[in-house]
């Protein structure tokens, strides 16, 4: 890479060293173009100490307030629990560092909406990291969409669930936003929004709560957009299984693996006109392997330093927060509630 590249470089901390961060995101951002993780930060500081050597990062932190002080970063990748997503990226950005907060960016609209005054007030960037939105196989299925290739979007399917029973686990706990809902259930919702590109007129949702956690285990919503309806499914103590379909007055699109898309192998998109229900039409496009991370990344760092839109900014977080809030809202009311009101 030549000099004046490597210059363009945004240096990145972390909050944390949690599962995703250490697993996932930091690999990923590692072997980007525009990114460098220079840092990480936990509340131990032989648990930063560990990562940073595991994933060679220059510098460890025993707290997170050390890491914000640092001169030399720019940008904050925040993969906290999601009651700390908020109060966080808050004083990130107090520390006039750019922020990356995992999904979901809050507990709710109302404490999303928090994060515009200090977005504004300091003039940083904020965004959500739904790495799907930059994955090149939403990129082309929305593209195919857009060219009417299978005629009008009318319906989208989806089914995002995975088990887990374990109360240690952060996704068991409701103090700390835990629940399907809003770990998975925002997939399908932000990639309805994404590719209705619109927003839901009103939501419809059962929720099944685990007697135990009191954490949603099951919901199902259907969501109304002015184009077509979209419903989707998700749950976190059933078989795991994710897909996402599309089905247009012409045609139906498939998304295989529509979140959790492998780093070393490709994607498969189904296209099917519908003349066979037995699959003999379906015509397979190939999207080559790709690390979804990598690309969240760099598309985050570039629109720092070209000052541009970050890929998910706050306001379309904001209005995936409400699209949750309804469907909430729907499971105790039983009937159907408007986004927003």
């Amino acid at each position: 890479m030549s000099e004046g590249r490597e210059r363009k470089r945004v240096k990145w901390g972390v909050l944390g060293a949690a599962s995703i961060a250490v697993r996932k995101v930091i690999p990923g951002m590692q072997k980007g173009a525009w990114s460098e993780v220079s840092a990480i930060a936990s509340r131990d500081i032989a648990k930063a100490q560990k990562a940073a050597a595991n994933l060679q990062i220059g510098k460890s932190y025993g707290s997170y307030e050390e890491l914000l002080a640092d001169p030399e970063i720019e940008a904050v990748y925040n993969p906290l629990p999601n009651h700390l997503h908020v109060p966080w990226s808050i004083k990130a950005a107090k520390a006039g560092k750019h922020v990356l907060c995992e999904k979901p960016i809050a507990l709710n609209a109302a404490e999303a909406k928090t994060l515009l005054a200090a977005r504004d007030a300091h003039g940083v960037k904020i965004g959500e990291a739904f790495m799907v939105k930059t994955h090149p196989q939403w990129l082309r299925t929305r593209e195919l969409i857009r060219k009417g290739r299978i005629g009008q979007l009318k319906a989208i399917l989806g089914v995002f669930s995975y088990c887990n029973v374990d109360p240690k686990n952060v996704r068991s706990k409701p103090e700390w936003g835990g629940g399907g809902l809003l770990d998975i259930g925002c997939y399908p919702i932000t990639m309805s929004r994404f590719m209705f590109e619109g927003e839901p007129l009103r939501v419809g949702a059962v929720l099944e709560r685990d007697p135990e956690f009191g954490t949603d285990r099951l919901a199902s919503a259907a969501m109304e957009f002015s184009a077509g309806q979209a419903v989707f499914i998700c749950g976190t103590q059933i078989v795991p299984y994710q897909r996402m379909q599309f089905l247009g007055t012409k045609g139906r699109i498939e998304i295989q693996i529509p979140f959790n898309s492998p780093v070393n192998d490709p994607t498969w998109i189904f296209i099917d006109d519908g003349s066979d229900l037995a699959g003999g039409a379906i015509k397979t496009e190939t999207i080559p392997a790709c690390d979804q991370y990598t690309i969240q990344g760099d598309e985050f760092s570039k629109a720092i330093r070209e000052e541009t839109d970050v890929p998910v900014p706050l306001e379309d977080a904001i209005a995936n927060m409400e699209v949750m809030d309804a469907i909430f809202r729907s499971a105790e009311s039983g009937k159907w509630e408007r986004p927003g009101s």
